[in-house]
Parts: structure tokens; sequence; C-alpha cells
């Protein structure tokens, strides 16, 4: 294959792998809905929505537990939807080794 064909096909990739990160909107909760967060595919928290019976200045520790376990987990999210939309993608591709 021709490498300059090969570097447009890559770079088509990358602009196309960026668009769906900037539209990928991915929730979390923790706390049984208690916490819920919005992340981008960047990984930007977009949103945070706490429940207000979990704020209480009693127990700031465990508040700040559950906002930590919503972030973690949307990120793990993205993750998994970016992996799956990677493969998606280079699926698309010709290019030699892989497949």
């Amino acid at each position: 294959m021709n490498p300059l064909e090969m570097m447009r096909q890559a770079q088509e990739l990358q602009q196309r792998l960026q668009q769906q990160m900037s539209e990928l909107s991915v929730e979390a909760t923790a706390g049984g809905g208690m916490v819920t967060v919005v992340v981008n595919g960047h990984k930007q928290l977009q949103r945070l929505t706490i429940d207000p019976s979990v704020v209480s200045p009693e127990d700031v520790e465990m508040l700040q537990d559950l906002v930590v376990a919503a972030v973690n987990d949307a990120h793990r999210r993205v993750d998994e939807t970016l992996k799956q939309n990677i493969g998606g993608l280079m699926g698309g591709l010709n290019l030699p080794g892989l497949g």
C-alpha cells in the first residue's frame, strides 16, 4: 500500500476518533443514584448531581467517596466505549498488519 494513502487513512481515523470523543457523553452513579456524574469522551466532568439526602456535615467523607466512585466509574465507561469505537473504526481501514 502507498505510504501516503496509509498516512491519509491514519489521519482520517484520528479525526473521526476526536469527533467521537467530543460527542460522547457518559453517565455514572454511586450510592444507588445518590451521586450522578456525566463526563465527555475526554474525561472532563460535565455535570455532578448530588441527592440532598446525602449532604450531611457529620459525614462529608462518605459524600467524597461517592463522588470519587461515580467519577471513576464514568472514566471506566469512557475507556470501554472508546475501545469499542476504535475497534469499529479500525475495521474500516485497509492498513496492513491490522486485521
